[in-house]
């Protein structure tokens, strides 16, 4: 299902927070697992992603390294290959903790409106 754009596009961040709540990952790995959990809804581009995790690194929600620096956690890559891995770090926790508290308010404001229940 095609979704539009502007209704993802605040949310990215706490997608890709909570993805890496799970595990390091690198940008292509984070691109497919969005799009396998999301049943195809999320179909993020790298040039979507990768200033998204630049910037987010640079307000301290996110580590990044390279394979180098943890072969021993990522055994199973091909040699040669260098990635670049993301990390959540404390602060990126307590952001994830943020969005996801507004989120729910927003989503279920929205599904009130909808469904017309709410406050009269």
């Amino acid at each position: 299902m095609a979704v539009d754009k502007s209704l993802v596009s605040g949310s990215t961040s706490m997608l890709i927070l909570r993805l890496l709540e799970e595990k390091d990952m690198y940008g292509y790995e984070m691109i497919e697992g969005l799009r396998r959990k999301s049943r195809n809804v999320f179909e993020m581009k790298a040039g979507t992603l990768y200033p998204l995790l630049h910037g987010m690194e640079t307000k301290g929600m996110l580590r990044s390294y390279t394979l180098s620096d943890a072969v021993q956690a990522h055994q199973s890559e091909k040699a040669g290959k260098t990635r670049k891995y993301y990390s959540i770090t404390k602060e990126g926790r307590k952001a994830l903790a943020k969005k996801k508290e507004e989120w729910l308010a927003y989503t279920q404001a929205v599904a009130d409106v909808l469904s017309m229940g709410g406050a009269v």
